[in-house]
């Protein structure tokens, strides 16, 4: 099989070589063969190998700058990006072509951010955080999390990572989500229809879930408001999950007591932009999921067990949904 590997345009952390695919095909179990692979890094590259590739491995930056493109043998495309909302519509995914994302993949990273995350606002570091920047010594008491409520919406490798600490923390944790079956570290799952019911218990809110047209806005300034005084508020999903002015006008007057975000509408944030200042709130720059350590060698054995599952006929487990958008 002809598999192409495309390092992304300008984040080198996250480079493909040949040394990681081989590591890659050590590890697998049954990684059949044989193949013949080739890393590329430009544009030169990608032109070279794209008219003949059966397999591409590539990020979203990839396909944004060379596709549609001509790739009359493709017929695996797997994306090493969980999300893929900016790709949309799909128009330009070659007739034949599977469209594959790496979920999975950032489950540990963002898990451990998730949690830091709720911890921070349970001990209201973003409001010393603002006291430091103010030069203002004032003592914030910070309390324990356990008994506390944590709403999680997306129980997907995300949420459930985070949901999954929380638990161990000894917080009372419900998740929400589109088919609301039960999940092993949450006391309670809903669906996304008793949002509005669950919101006025919730002491911590996290945003998980990916941005599909039913969630696109799910948290707006109606909902954000049906949160309790006081309640903290963590966005690692996509920054469109909520309204940011709502956001910031609730940081301002205090309703809230904290917010976490490493997601924004738009990125990178502008200079000047009142994320940059509003009070109580932390900044991420959108680095709460990935690891450049392991992102590389985990997404390739998920590519490895997506190739072996389409070998034998069965479903892959990597496969996007365009319909659903996840």
């Amino acid at each position: 099989m002809r598999i192409h590997l495309q390092s992304p345009a300008a984040d080198p952390l996250f480079d493909f070589s040949h040394v990681s695919w081989e590591a890659a095909v050590a590890r697998a179990a049954n990684a059949g063969g044989p193949y013949e692979v080739s890393v590329g890094s430009g544009a030169e590259d990608f032109r070279a190998a794209i008219e003949t590739a059966e397999a591409l491995i590539c990020d979203a930056s990839v396909i944004k700058a060379f596709f549609p493109c001509q790739a009359p043998r493709l017929r695996l495309l797997f994306v090493t990006n969980a999300g893929l909302d900016r790709l949309a519509p799909f128009d330009w995914l070659p007739p034949g072509a599977i469209l594959m994302n790496n979920r999975g993949t950032h489950a540990a990273k963002a898990g451990e951010f998730g949690i830091m995350a709720i911890l921070m606002l349970a001990s209201q570091i973003p409001a010393m955080a603002t006291d430091q920047r103010a030069g203002v010594w004032r003592k914030r008491w910070g309390h324990v999390a356990a008994g506390e409520n944590l709403t999680i919406i997306g129980l997907g490798a995300l949420g459930g990572a985070v949901a999954r600490h929380a638990s161990a923390f000894g917080m009372n944790v419900t998740g929400v989500r589109a088919r609301p079956a039960p999940h092993p570290h949450c006391l309670a799952v809903a669906g996304t229809d008793r949002l509005d019911a669950i919101l006025p218990d919730t002491r911590f809110l996290l945003l998980a879930c990916p941005l599909t047209d039913a969630t696109r806005g799910l948290m707006d300034r109606r909902r954000l408001a049906l949160l309790p005084k006081g309640a903290g508020v963590a966005n690692i999903g996509r920054g469109e999950l909520l309204d940011q002015d709502a956001l910031c006008d609730m940081l301002d007057s205090g309703h809230l007591s904290g917010a976490v975000l490493d997601v924004f509408s738009p990125e990178p944030v502008p200079p000047g932009h009142r994320i940059w200042t509003t009070p109580n709130l932390i900044v991420s720059p959108h680095t709460a999921a990935d690891d450049p350590a392991t992102y590389n060698a985990v997404s390739l054995d998920l590519f490895l067990d997506n190739l072996r599952a389409w070998r034998e006929g069965r479903p892959l487990p990597n496969r996007f949904d365009i319909a659903r958008g996840y």
